[in-house]
């Protein structure tokens, strides 16, 4: 009677390891993680002024977004009283753009919305504001540019650049990809 072999051999489980290691050597440097954060940080904030848009309908008031540039925030303010200040009690919650995200376009070429880093032209506490009133509409046309950190320091890598552009009617956030040589829309 012969007995048939079952398993691997730590030799084979060996040579297995070694070419996964070295299939992962040769692909990881590839992976650009911070093209990543952009996308993620880009799908984040525009999905949060989608949010903002429906929460100023539903409550039926107006949603201010303060954009915080130093902080490198959002800022949204549930302005129940609809008369543009912080009152006591109305609630405020920042969110971040994200590790080593900040706004701005690098050397992407401006979108016809203009070239400024935040192109809302009301100011509320000294940063650019946008209202989200509570028929959906917005309080003006405009929007905003994100790319990473190392594009906006190094003056390379304009594919890292996004824009935010929410229409003015109905408060509409469609956002883009800087995709050389031009902007395409992505949402």
């Amino acid at each position: 009677m012969h007995l048939r072999r079952v398993g691997f051999t730590l030799i084979e489980l060996l040579l297995v390891l070694v070419i996964i290691g070295i299939v992962v050597g040769v692909a990881a440097p590839k992976i650009d993680v911070t093209k990543l954060k952009v996308e993620s940080a880009v799908q984040a904030v525009g999905t949060t002024l989608l949010a903002t848009e429906r929460l100023s309908i539903t409550t039926q008031h107006d949603v201010i977004v303060l954009f915080d540039q130093a902080n490198e925030a959002m800022r949204i303010h549930e302005d129940r009283n609809n008369d543009g200040v912080i009152d006591l009690g109305e609630h405020v919650r920042a969110v971040p753009l994200g590790e080593a995200i900040v706004f701005g376009r690098g050397t992407a070429p401006a979108m016809p919305m203009g070239p400024g880093p935040i192109t809302f032209k009301k100011m509320i506490a000294g940063m650019p504001a946008l209202v989200f009133h509570r028929d959906g509409s917005a309080s003006e046309v405009g929007g905003f540019y994100l790319t990473s950190r190392r594009a906006a320091t190094t003056g390379t890598r304009p594919q890292d650049a996004r824009a935010v552009q929410v229409e003015r009617a109905t408060g509409r956030a469609s956002w883009y990809r800087y995709n050389p040589p031009a902007w395409r829309r992505v949402f």
